[in-house]
């Protein structure tokens, strides 16, 4: 069961490499309102990083199609990220996690699933193959001592 988010962003873009980038900002940017340490913002960013790559290489190797990115702040300080696409989905999403698996031939290191469990404390992964893949990364951001 979803909890309710204390703020949400969604935003869509096509699935241009160079969208990566934006996606990786856009991410950092939402999240700095939690007050999260460089650590914890640069395990978003890469965990962001993988999971928009993924769409954009695997999703629609051979055509541009539409990736969303919806950020929510959770209570207990918690980051939820989801990357969405409608692409050719992954029939096999057990394979698929395993480290170096990949179908993007050999300049993608099959990494990326791993790269976003070691960074995030839970990754979900639903696909449907023809349909598109969904992912949902949550994490826990340690709370900040306020000082005055």
């Amino acid at each position: 069961m979803k909890s309710k988010a204390m703020n949400e962003v969604t935003l869509t873009f096509p699935s241009r490499s160079s969208n990566e980038g934006f996606a990786r900002s856009a991410a950092a940017c939402f999240a700095a309102q939690m007050d999260p340490t460089l650590n914890e913002l640069e395990d978003i960013k890469t965990a962001v990083s993988e999971a928009v790559t993924n769409a954009i290489v695997h999703a629609y190797p051979d055509a541009i199609g539409m990736v969303t990115l919806k950020l929510r702040v959770c209570p207990g300080n918690i980051l939820e990220l989801t990357v969405k696409d409608k692409g050719r989905g992954i029939p096999d999403v057990e394979k698929a996690r395993q480290p170096m698996f990949t179908t993007g031939g050999e300049e993608r290191s099959g990494m990326g699933f791993t790269i976003m469990e070691s960074f995030m404390d839970q990754l979900l992964v639903r696909s449907v193959p023809g349909r598109g893949t969904t992912v949902t990364m949550k994490k826990k951001l340690a709370p900040r001592i306020k000082t005055k």
